[in-house]
Order: structure tokens, then sequence, then C-alpha cells
């Protein structure tokens, strides 16, 4: 792990006095914690109406697998209440990935991923009508940023859901 060190030492205007003064910075990065990133349905409203889209990155999943984590809950409650508030619309649930690994297991990890948010939608407690809900998978060729570094790929590994 990375540790970066800002030492400043100065001496005060008069050396005579002979102080001096020290600062230390020590800066140790750790990941940021997850959970946060919750649309809520009023911005998913919002983006759809704008846009006919909406990323949504509070689903979350582990690397390489399709599996919801429990701190995607919150993030499914939003949809949920949106799904409610439109009871005739019907929407495409798209997954993305970042360009890590090849094309055809992209493909394969999004549509698998995009399948578990219908499933969850489908299932109690939110028991969403599976009819308006179409799981699809992009893989890699939608990126919203480059795939050059983690910050992009971070981006890059969303579910959509888009307006049908």
């Amino acid at each position: 792990q990375e540790v970066q060190i800002l030492m400043y030492t100065s001496v005060a205007k008069y050396a005579a006095t002979g102080i001096a003064t020290t600062y230390l910075h020590i800066v140790e990065p750790k990941p940021m914690p997850g959970g946060q990133v919750v649309v809520n349905a009023n911005a998913m409203k919002t983006g759809l109406s704008a846009d006919g889209k909406i990323a949504l990155y509070g689903l979350y999943f582990d690397t390489g697998k399709t599996e919801i984590k429990a701190e995607s809950k919150a993030q499914l409650e939003e949809m949920a209440k949106l799904l409610r508030a439109q009871p005739g619309a019907k929407f495409f649930i798209v997954g993305h990935t970042d360009n890590v690994g090849n094309f055809e297991a992209n493909q394969t990890l999004s549509l698998q991923r995009s399948q578990a948010v219908v499933s969850a939608l489908a299932a109690p407690p939110y028991s969403i009508d599976v009819k308006r809900l179409s799981a699809k998978g992009a893989a890699n060729i939608m990126p919203v940023s480059s795939n050059s570094d983690e910050a992009g790929r971070a981006l890059n590994r969303r579910v959509e859901l888009v307006a049908r």
C-alpha cells in the first residue's frame, strides 16, 4: 500500500531565536465506503424524462459475479417506488461492464446481472410485473468514460434503466 508523506520545515524569520517549525502530513489511501450512490425515484423520473435512461450506480455485484449484493437494497427500493408510480411504463434493464476481460464473457456477465435485477424487482417485497421489464446486456460497447483508469472503468460498470 502506498503512503505519501509531506514534511515541511521552516526556520523562524529571525534565525537567532533558534525556533524551527515542522509540519508533517501523512496520507494513507483507503477505499471509499460503498453503498452510498443511490439514485432516488424522483431523480430517476427526471433522468428518464430528460434522456430516456438513467445510470444506476447503487446496484452492487462482486467482480465477475451476478448475484446482487445486500448493499443494493436501497437502490432496488427506489426503483420499485418509481415503477409503482408509473404502472403502465415498460423498461429495459441494461447491464454494462468495463473492458477488462474478453468481450464474450463481459456480454454474458452484463446480461446475467441485468436478469438478476429484473428477478429481484419481480420477487417480493417489490413484486413488480416481470412483463414490464426486459433484461439486456451491453458488455463494454457503450462506455460513458475511458477504460484507461480505474475511475473510468468504475463509471462504465453500471446498470441502466431505459424507457421502452
